[in-house]
């Protein structure tokens, strides 16, 4: 999520339910032990979800539209 977020950055996440623009934490559709941050692009017929650094970024357009309930929450703090 580089520029928005780096490494060692700590978020708080809000469990419920987030709009298209929102940073969101995220189940990984195809790993149970990892999670993501991403940037909420659409919420049309499940998530999409991008990265703010698209030529760095696992998101949507490799792991495909996330089912709803991947939802975790919306961030809505940054801790550096």
């Amino acid at each position: 999520m580089e520029p928005t977020l780096t490494d060692g950055d700590e978020v708080l996440v809000r469990p419920g339910p987030a709009t298209a623009g929102d940073i969101v934490h995220v189940r990984h559709p195809f790993r149970a032990d990892i999670t993501l941050i991403k940037r909420l692009t659409s919420t049309d017929g499940g998530l999409t979800v991008a990265g703010d650094n698209p030529a760095g970024s696992s998101d949507s357009r490799t792991l495909g539209v996330l089912p709803a309930d991947h939802l975790i929450g919306r961030v809505t703090s940054v801790l550096p």
